[in-house]
Parts: C-alpha cells; structure tokens; sequence
C-alpha cells in the first residue's frame, strides 16, 4: 500500500466559500477514484507557528494508483480552488508494508 500525505498552507485568498466547494470536491473523491483504498483530510486544529493549515492523507493500492488520482477528473475539480490559493505545499508518498501495524492494532 502507498500512502500519500500532502500538508497545505493557505493564502489569505482562501475564503470560506472557497473552503467549501473544495472540501466537497475532496468529499466526492472518496470511493469514485480506481485504486484509491482510503481518503482522510481535516485544518489543523492547534495553529501553532510550525502548524500547516490542512491535511489530506490518501491510500493506494499500488504507485500506479497514484498516477490515476493526479489526472482522474474528480482530483482536476479541486485543483482551480486549491492551488491558487496555496501559499505553500508539502507532500510525501510512501509505501506501508502488508506486515506493519496500523493504529487500530496498537490497543
């Protein structure tokens, strides 16, 4: 499984309005993109001066999977909301090994 994490600061330009609709976009991805197993986002809630002000954390099947997501029309929707008013973007892709232990087994 690959994991992608992409963290986003905002500029000032990012309204509610547009917070809306992108937040939408990003819902209607979940389960209508081939290959992606799992979608989780939310806004930071501790506003510290390292904090990023949004989280998006996606699970693919295989890296390939990753190239379907870039391109697939859902993803392109949210990109005109997103990636104007993006001051900065951070990202990480990486594989989780079928053998790791997820949180849930961590009791």
């Amino acid at each position: 499984m690959i994991r992608h994490v992409l963290m986003i600061r905002w500029k000032d330009s990012f309204s509610a309005d547009i917070r809306e609709k992108w937040v939408e976009g990003l819902e209607k991805m979940r389960g209508n993109i081939p290959g992606m197993l799992a979608l989780s986002h939310g806004p930071d809630i501790l506003h510290t001066e390292k904090s990023w002000d949004h989280v998006i954390i996606v699970d693919f099947a295989s890296v390939e999977d990753i190239a379907t997501y870039n391109s697939h029309p859902l993803h392109e929707a949210i990109k005109p909301y997103s990636l104007p008013n993006a001051a900065e973007l951070a990202y990480v892709d990486f594989e989780i090994p079928e053998t790791a232990t997820s949180p849930s087994d961590m009791r």
